[in-house]
């Protein structure tokens, strides 16, 4: 089976120079864990999750310094820069294998690097409790 036919179409994304707090509203609204980071042109250049803005928050040292995180910080100050891609032609195997050996959650599905899907880990146990894979 190709990620393709697993995978979730609608992305939420965010720009690189919104807020932490735009970032967290958008986690939260969407109900995920991460979100693609684009840049101006659209180009996907990092991926924010749950677990980079809580290192941020436990970095900082007091109210104030959370205030500023959260309003006066850009989402690509606290992004990870190298995020897990794969192929919308690859095996759903190998999507596994590489959330696996990588220990993340999902990989954003791209395409000539525009981001054209997500598949997760829950797609993937989905699939298999369903007997499609």
């Amino acid at each position: 089976m190709k990620v393709t036919e697993l995978m979730q179409r609608n992305v939420k994304s965010i720009q690189s120079e919104a807020s932490v707090a735009e970032a967290i509203l958008t986690l939260a609204d969407a109900h995920i864990s991460g979100l693609p980071v684009l840049d101006g042109s659209g180009k996907m250049v990092g991926v924010v999750s749950s677990s980079d803005v809580l290192a941020a928050e436990a970095e900082a040292e007091d109210a104030t310094s959370r205030q500023t995180l959260l309003e006066s910080t850009q989402v690509q100050e606290i992004m990870t820069r190298r995020p897990y891609t794969i192929s919308q032609t690859a095996e759903v195997h190998e999507a596994a294998q590489q959330m696996l050996y990588a220990d993340v959650h999902r990989l954003f599905v791209t395409n000539a690097d525009t981001v054209v899907g997500v598949i997760s880990t829950t797609d993937i146990v989905r699939a298999v409790a369903k007997g499609q894979l």
